[in-house]
């Protein structure tokens, strides 16, 4: 599974980031972002990471969560 988050949508509300520190972060901007494998923020728009299987759940349970409906999830290759 792949992950990414819409900035324009975004509204730096945290839940991602709480959820799951691993896959998201803030940048100076406020607003979320993913990062990849190694931990390394992406901060090109529309940027996919995969998501560990670890962390499914997490990113899943952020994607619902999210007040800014901004977190798109999508299926692995």
């Amino acid at each position: 599974m792949r992950v990414w988050v819409d900035q324009d949508r975004c509204t730096g509300d945290g839940l991602c980031v709480q959820y799951a520190p691993e896959v998201f972060e803030f940048d100076i901007d406020g607003l979320a972002y993913v990062k990849d494998p190694d931990g390394t923020l992406l901060t090109a728009p529309g940027t996919r990471t995969e998501v560990p299987e670890h962390l499914r759940l997490e990113v899943v349970d952020s994607a619902r969560e999210c007040p800014g409906e901004c977190i798109h999830l999508e299926p692995p290759d």
